[in-house]
């Protein structure tokens, strides 16, 4: 058996100092977490398309990624996985208020960084504050280092 790790993409996205998480409840009955808008990546798309869709799945904000903010390798003990997170920082430039979130998405909203730390307990993972003090101390990479090639 090969040893496969789970790819993900997250976004952070900060405005006028507050921070967009989604607050959802990945299985039924597993509780309600807080966790940036994130994913797994899709066949055939590239990571950078990944984060862009599921910004937009499950925030109905249209996102622009400007840098790379990190790379994350992650074991859930809850799930019994590894997961890698490409996580992208940016900008937002449309909201659907209309548009319908996905499944297990209950609300998009903005909080601050100290919002964010006291509900640490409902994170989904410990990269959520990871990723918040990653670009609070100006972590910045190019977006050229993620080459994506298709058959």
């Amino acid at each position: 058996m090969i040893w496969k790790p789970n790819v993900t993409v997250a976004v952070v996205v900060e405005q006028n100092g507050k921070y967009l998480l989604v607050e959802e409840e990945p299985e039924a009955g597993s509780g309600l977490f807080l966790n940036q808008p994130a994913g797994h990546l899709d066949p055939g798309e590239s990571i950078i398309q990944g984060a862009i869709r599921e910004t937009l799945e499950e925030t109905a904000y249209t996102f622009e990624p400007e840098y790379l903010l990190g790379i994350y390798q992650w074991y859930s003990e809850r799930a019994d996985t590894v997961y890698i997170r490409f996580a992208f920082g940016g900008r937002v430039t449309h909201h659907d208020p209309e548009q319908k979130l996905d499944t297990g998405i209950l609300r998009a909203s903005w909080f601050d960084s100290d919002e964010a730390g006291q509900m640490i307990h409902r994170h989904r993972s410990p990269l959520v504050m990871q990723c918040i003090h990653d670009h609070l101390a100006g972590k910045r990479y190019p977006l050229e280092l993620l080459m994506h090639y298709e058959a």
